[in-house]
C-alpha cells in the first residue's frame, strides 16, 4: 500500500464524523493494484444478461477483475464464464462477442477449446512430448444470475454469499423476475476522465443534483430523495414526475451493487451501469438499456428521448468528475467532512473501501 496512506486515513469512521477517503486513493500511482488486489478480486460484478448469450455456442467477450472472460452458452442450461486468455502463450480466444460456436479457437496459434473449456486440438503439438490436452483446460469465473442479469466472481470463497449480496431487493422491487422480462436494447459507453471511484462517488449522493443537473432535478423531489444503506449495496430513490413521452410518473430507484454496479430503475425501463478502471485517473462505464418489449411507435419514441436524456445527465457529471479529479491530483485537497443526511451512501462505500484496504494490508504483513 502506499506510504502516502496513513493507519489514521483507513479506520473506521463513524458518519456523523465521517471524512472522504484521502485524495491519494484517487491519485497514486499504487492505487489500481491496490483496488483491483483488494476490492474487485473479491467482488461480484455485472458481466452480462441471460439473453446474451442466447443459443448454445454463443458468447459475449467481457471481464471482471481485470480478467478477460468470455461469456459462453456451453449447453441448453449452463452459462460458464471462462477466462478469455489461452493457456498456450495467453492469446485471446475471441476479440467480439459471437454466436454458434462449436469450439473455442484461440485467435494466435489456433489452440482449440470445447464449450466444457477442455483442450480438443493444439497444432502441430501431436508429438510433443508429455503433452496431454485433456488435461488442460480454460480457467472459470463463478457465475450467479439473478433477475436476468449474470454476475461473476474470480474466487467464490472470498466473495460474499451471493444471497447476501442481494438481499431484500427483489422484495423492494416486488418480485424475484420483476427486472427478467425487460429485452436488452442498446450499450453505450463513456470514457471518464477520472478515477474509477470518483465516478461512483458522484454516483451516490443526489446531494449534486440541484446544483449540475437541471433537467433531472425537475424530474425528482430533492425533498423526498431518501438514500438507504444495506450490507452490500446501497438505494437512492425518490418520486417521479415526467411527461408521458418520456417515464410517466413512479418511482426512480437507483442501486449501486459494491464494487462497481448500478441499476438504475425507472418505469418500464432499466439502465444497468458498470464501472471499469483503466488506469489511476480514467475509467470506462458501461450503459445498457432494457426496456419492456413493446413495437408501439411512441414506445420507439420514449426509448430515444430516454437515451437522449441519459447522455444530457452522463456528460454532466463526466465533466463535474474530471474537474474534481484535477482537484483531488492539485496537492490542495487531502480530505472533507461527508455531509451525514445527503452522502450516507458515500460513506458506506468509503468504509467498505477501508475495510478491504485494511484486510490487504494485514495479508500482506
Amino acid at each position: 500500500m502506499s506510504d502516502l496512506l496513513t493507519p489514521e486515513d483507513l479506520a473506521a469512521q463513524p458518519l456523523q464524523q465521517a471524512l472522504a477517503l484521502p485524495a491519494p486513493c484517487y491519485t497514486d500511482p499504487d492505487m489500481p493494484a491496490l483496488d483491483m488486489r483488494a476490492v474487485f478480486a473479491h467482488g461480484w460484478e455485472l458481466v452480462g444478461h441471460v439473453s446474451r448469450p442466447t443459443g448454445i455456442g454463443d458468447y459475449v467477450v467481457t471481464e471482471a477483475a481485470g480478467v478477460p472472460l468470455l461469456l459462453v452458452r456451453s449447453d441448453a442450461t449452463t452459462l460458464r464464464a471462462f477466462h478469455n486468455v489461452c493457456r498456450h502463450r495467453a492469446g485471446p480466444l475471441a476479440v467480439c462477442d459471437g454466436r454458434g460456436a462449436r469450439a473455442l479457437r484461440c485467435q494466435y496459434h489456433g489452440w482449440t477449446y470445447g464449450l466444457d473449456g477442455v483442450l480438443r486440438g493444439a497444432p502441430e503439438m501431436g508429438r510433443t512430448p508429455d503433452f496431454d490436452p485433456a488435461a488442460i483446460r480454460l480457467p472459470q469465473a463463478c457465475v450467479q444470475v439473478w433477475q436476468g442479469l449474470v454476475f461473476a466472481t474470480p474466487d467464490e470463497t472470498t466473495a460474499p454469499p451471493f444471497a447476501d449480496f442481494v438481499a431484500g431487493i427483489d422484495t423492494r422491487l416486488g418480485a424475484a423476475d420483476a427486472l427478467a422480462g425487460l429485452v436488452f436494447h442498446r450499450r453505450v459507453c463513456y470514457e471518464m476522465a477520472c478515477n474509477w471511484k470518483v465516478y461512483v462517488d458522484n454516483y451516490l449522493e443526489g446531494y449534486h443534483v440541484p446544483h449540475i443537473h437541471p433537467g433531472l432535478d425537475r424530474l425528482l423531489d430533492y425533498r423526498s430523495y431518501i438514500t438507504e444503506t444495506a450490507e452490500w449495496y446501497s438505494l437512492q430513490y425518490s418520486p417521479l414526475q415526467s411527461a408521458p413521452e418520456l417515464y410517466g410518473r413512479g418511482e426512480a430507484l437507483y442501486y449501486f451493487l459494491y464494487p462497481n454496479t448500478m441499476l438504475n430503475i425507472l418505469p418500464g425501463r432499466l439502465q444497468t451501469n458498470r464501472v471499469l478502471p483503466l488506469g489511476v485517473d480514467r475509467c470506462r462505464v458501461e450503459f445498457d438499456f432494457y426496456y419492456a418489449p413493446d413495437t408501439d411507435p411512441g414506445a420507439a419514441a420514449r426509448r430515444a428521448r430516454d437515451l437522449a436524456f441519459s447522455d444530457e445527465v452522463q456528460r454532466e457529471d463526466g465533466d463535474m468528475c474530471a474537474r474534481v479529479q484535477r482537484g483531488l491530483a492539485s496537492g490542495s485537497y487531502r480530505t472533507g467532512r461527508l455531509n451525514p443526511l445527503r452522502e450516507n451512501a458515500v460513506h458506506h462505500f468509503h468504509e467498505r473501501l477501508r475495510q478491504a484496504y485494511r484486510e490487504a494490508t494485514a495479508a500482506a504483513a
